[in-house]
């Protein structure tokens, strides 16, 4: 959308909507509904004129004319009254007692012209006067004239009533004084046969200007409801009284034959009476559907029911303004259709305030016309000119002070308004349609700072901030062009200049009014700080206030699908991922505090912002993790792209393990990177999770490194995933076997005891080896279920040897987490050595995985518990590892045994056979039994055995052993050892090499036992 410019005023080429009526939704076809009434009004006109044509010609005979001019007008009546009684009876019918009553009216004509027929067809003699059809036309009149006392708009105060009482006998007054000059002054002198005559003479004239007198007062006051039918009912009785004056003045009634042309006025009233409850135009649906239509009304405080909508606003703007009395006809009934019905109807306005008058002139003029015949002033006229005059000051006096109360209320309320207005925080402004203020109330001297005399006369358009004048004007022709009944107002959110020459942010709510707008403004700037800052903290994290995990994968989004198609291919590839963890973290926030960590984390924070582009993005994805997206570029060579994505990394893990200068400390991390690009097709999650497998790659590398991802990373995961899934199952169909190594004593090579280890044979056949499913059984939730299941088996199987008489301790690998969980309490130990009868100190808990999270004091509780039940504990993997000697010093400790790190070089390496003997004097002075892992060559034994080591276990004496060859081992009881001298040779020959001295049997004895030489950790499982 494009800017206005300054020139172009706020409302400039707007045209206000015109109020029309929106169209309800109804079941039936609008266009279905307008044919049918095109059809009856066709129809009805035939009719008419038919009989029109009829009886101008005489109907061709007398008889003929006498039949139609009489059954012809009660067929018609008739029908008029069947009609109106049938739609009285269907339902959602707002005036039912009106048109029962013209119901009623039409059966009396109806019987009136049947018994004028009876007389004139049936007995063929004249009709006699007065007879019972007097009586039946007579009784027309009374219902007809009650039914438009109910249509018409019913007055809500006293004085309403009054009014409409008196409006109705000033019309029949002026009526009566002007008939009786002309004609009824002669009809009342009794010259006729009988004084029924003479009374019945004087009925059918009075009764017919007491009809017109209510048709008249109808036309003004009728209800708006069902419009179209009122008009037709009501010129069905106007067409009906005329036929009756004419039928009643001397002229014709002397000379009147049933069947003539008179006699086609009566039928067309009948007719239009008939068609009047239906004559409503149903295209509008709802709107036409007997006054059940829901109308929206604008509300303005201080309004009077059924007023102009704008009226308290316009006089809230302009104090000074006059306003039109509450009386006068231009206000539209109370419940009125505004959109359909205009406030303003000036012609209908101007005949209603003419109406006394006129019945004023009408009196004058029946006094003249006999004053200038030469005929005395007939008393009757006087009375009745007297009466009409009495009248019509009385009604004049009550709308004075009518109006005067009117006026003191509107008085009141417009000082309310007024004080309502300028005591508001709110800024009210009434713009023209130019665009330029008319109106602005004094709240905008502390809104807006500038004083309200300023900014009338100024063109909105230059208030409004340019970057937001195209939205508000493009809204504001909208909601002009919109229906005011549908959308009475609407709501405009923009910047407001401020007298400091800032900016506001500001909402109003748009009303029209006289085809400009109201404007009632309040400032929101606040809020909108406030929408804002909540905005950016779900965005973006609190402590370092880099982009959140939500707002980055939403950028990463955006970056993998915001491309132009023209290089979007090329720019998507260069777009990368960098995944961050900081590596010794958690080691900070334990040992110097975590607030020291929140400091590093922010420091770091700034090093990562620092180093990337300004269109690229730094965030923070929680704990210790970061993550940078690198937007491609359209580099042509991939390989340059990578090179260049990799250097930046290798410079970020650069900066970011920098020494940090916490409390004057130097605290030092490492930074593991993973980095991964984008590729077709990849989604943001799926690159996020590429790069972190890629970071975690450099952590599982040695940490401290930069790792592209490859495909194989995911391979892996989900060959790990799919391992885990398959572990879960195995415990339960029985796919391990426990196996067992024995443990020598080099003196001697006697078994003191054997180390259970667990093997896989899945179901395919494929054996998994301790080193590939333990590592997945360690990050999966059945850790604890194998553990319970080695042990048990282990002490199950040591039950049933020691049994067969080979007793031998068995040695159990327990983690240290594993033995504080609550999932392997003290009592199940106990209750499992109790429940097979294994003798005490025949099971051996080697603990494992000491970390700086496991509790020295808990573990030592624990493990003091184990001992006192004869439970043997073993400290696995000394040498190697966090808090080995912390661990020596403080857990009840009875067996040390050796890495198998220190034992694979201890031949070659001087060094390492000096910290492997400096191990060995410390677990001799404490009085401990060490066992050597790993012992896989003679050379080892020699020199372990020199050093004053107690056991070995390795392939230097057996592999890992199924039950069976287990048993045969342990009926020998010994396996031989080789002895030769205790000096390695370091210098001559080969360097670090035992030269001479070994026992060659000893070897082949070992190796003639069992399978070639090999590592424990690739035993298969022997057959059974």
């Amino acid at each position: 959308m494009s800017t206005p410019t300054t020139s172009t005023t706020l409302l400039d080429g707007v045209e206000p909507a015109p109020r029309a009526q929106a169209p309800a939704k109804t079941p039936r076809q609008p266009s279905s509904r307008a044919g049918s009434s095109l059809a009856r009004q066709l129809v009805l006109a035939l009719l008419c004129g038919g009989y029109a044509i009829g009886a101008a010609i005489g109907w061709g005979s007398h008889e003929l004319a006498v039949i139609m001019g009489d059954f012809g007008l009660t067929a018609a009546a008739a029908t008029a009254s069947v009609s109106c009684f049938l739609y009285a009876r269907t339902r959602r019918v707002r005036f039912r007692p009106a048109w029962l009553l013209f119901a009623l009216s039409s059966a009396m004509a109806a019987l009136g012209n049947l018994v004028w027929g009876w007389y004139e067809v049936v007995l063929d003699r004249p009709v006699p006067s007065p007879s019972y059809a007097d009586l039946f036309f007579l009784c027309f009149a009374p219902p007809a004239i009650v039914g438009l006392l109910v249509l018409a708009a019913r007055p809500v105060t006293k004085a309403g009533w009054v009014c409409l009482a008196l409006d109705a006998w000033l019309i029949a007054g002026s009526l009566l004084t002007l008939s009786w000059s002309l004609a009824l002054a002669q009809a009342a002198q009794f010259e006729g046969p009988s004084v029924a005559h003479a009374a019945l003479s004087l009925a059918y004239p009075l009764l017919d200007i007491a009809l017109v007198s209510m048709v008249l007062v109808l036309h003004f006051r009728r209800s708006p409801v069902n419009r179209r039918a009122v008009n037709t009912a009501v010129g069905a009785l106007a067409l009906t009284v005329m036929c009756d004056a004419l039928f009643t003045s001397p002229l014709l009634h002397n000379n009147y034959r049933s069947g003539q042309l008179l006699d086609a006025g009566w039928f067309a009233g009948s007719l239009l009476l008939a068609y009047a409850p239906w004559a409503a135009s149903r295209q509008h649906g709802a709107a036409a559907d007997e006054g059940h239509t829901r109308v929206v009304h604008e509300h303005v405080p201080g309004q009077r029911p059924g007023g102009h909508p704008h009226a308290a606003a316009h006089t809230a703007a302009n104090p000074s303004a006059q306003t039109a009395s509450p009386s006068s006809p231009q206000t539209p009934p109370q419940g009125g259709d505004h959109s359909r019905y205009p406030a303003t109807r000036p012609i209908t306005g101007s005949l209603a305030a003419l109406t006394p008058y006129l019945a004023a002139a009408v009196c004058t003029l029946g006094i003249l016309y006999n004053v200038l015949n030469g005929h005395s002033v007939d008393r009757v006229v006087l009375l009745t000119g007297g009466a009409v005059v009495l009248a019509l000051v009385v009604r004049q006096g009550i709308m004075l002070l009518d109006n005067i109360t009117l006026t003191q209320e509107l008085a009141q309320k417009e000082n309310h308004f007024r004080s309502l207005v300028q005591g508001s925080s709110d800024v009210i402004m009434i713009a023209a349609p130019s665009g330029v203020l008319r109106y602005v109330s004094p709240a905008a001297a502390g809104v807006y700072g500038r004083p309200a005399e300023a900014l009338v006369g100024t063109e909105l358009a230059d208030l409004i901030h340019p970057e937001d004048l195209g939205c508000v004007v493009h809204e504001v022709r909208r909601f002009l062009a919109a229906s005011p009944p549908d959308e009475p107002t609407t709501r405009i959110e923009c910047r407001f200049r401020s007298g400091d020459g800032g900016w506001l942010n500001v909402e109003s709510t748009v009303n029209r009014h006289h085809g400009g707008l109201i404007f009632n403004s309040r400032d929101v700037t606040e809020r909108v700080r406030l929408q804002a800052q909540l905005q950016h903290n779900a965005e973006h994290d609190p402590l370092t206030d880099l982009p959140n995990r939500a707002l980055f994968t939403r950028r990463v989004q955006q970056a993998l699908s915001g491309r132009r198609s023209s290089d979007r291919g090329t720019a998507l590839r260069n777009t990368a991922v960098l995944f961050i963890d900081l590596d010794g973290f958690k080691a900070v926030n334990d040992t110097i505090g975590h607030q020291a960590g929140d400091e590093l984390l922010v420091q770091a924070a700034r090093r990562l912002h620092d180093a990337v582009r300004q269109g690229d993005t730094a965030a923070r994805l929680g704990g210790d993790e970061f993550a940078a997206l690198i937007v491609g570029d359209t580099t042509r060579d991939r390989a340059a792209r990578e090179r260049h994505i990799l250097e930046l990394a290798d410079r970020l893990r650069i900066t970011l393990s920098e020494p940090y200068l916490i409390d004057g400390n130097e605290v030092r991390v490492a930074a593991s990177i993973g980095v991964a690009f984008a590729e077709p097709g990849l989604g943001a999650g799926e690159l996020l999770r590429n790069a972190d497998l890629a970071m975690y790659r450099a952590k599982a590398g040695g940490k401290g490194r930069v790792e592209l991802y490859k495909p194989q990373m995911q391979q892996d995961v989900v060959r790990k995933t799919e391992l885990a899934t398959r572990l879960r199952a195995a415990l339960h169909d029985g796919e391990f076997a426990l196996l067992h190594q024995p443990v020598v004593r080099l003196e001697d090579g006697r078994i003191s005891s054997v180390s259970a280890q667990a093997r896989w044979r899945s179901s395919q056949g494929v054996l998994f080896t301790p080193a590939e499913f333990l590592r997945v059984a360690e990050d999966s939730d059945k850790t604890a279920e194998l553990g319970r299941w080695i042990l048990e088996e282990a002490v199950e199987q040591a039950a049933d040897r020691a049994g067969s008489g080979l007793t031998v301790p068995v040695a159990v690998r327990i983690g240290a987490r594993r033995l504080l969980d609550r999932s392997m309490p003290l009592g199940s130990v106990e209750a499992l050595l109790t429940r097979h009868g294994l003798p005490s100190g025949s099971l051996v808990v080697e603990l494992a995985d000491l970390d700086p999270k496991v509790s020295l004091e808990e573990l030592e509780r624990r493990l003091g518990a184990l001992r006192r039940l004869g439970v043997r504990i073993a400290l696995d993997g000394f040498g190697s590892g966090y808090g080995a000697l912390t661990a020596l010093r403080r857990l009840p400790v009875d067996v040390l045994k050796l890495d198998r790190s220190l034992v694979e070089g201890v031949v070659e390496s001087a060094r390492l056979h000096k910290i492997t003997s400096g191990l060995l004097r410390i677990a001799c002075d404490l009085g401990l039994q060490s066992v050597a892992e790993g012992v896989d060559l003679p050379e080892q034994v020699v020199a372990l055995r020199a050093m004053g080591c107690t056991h070995g276990q390795g392939m230097a004496f057996s592999g890992p052993l199924d039950e069976y060859r287990l048993r045969r081992g342990l009926a020998t009881g010994r396996y031989p050892v080789p002895h030769g001298p205790a000096e390695p040779a370091f210098a001559g020959g080969a360097p670090g090499v035992y030269t001479s001295g070994v026992v060659a049997g000893g070897v082949t004895a070992v190796l003639g036992s069992g399978s070639a030489l090999r590592s424990h950790t690739e035993t298969p499982v022997p057959p059974t």
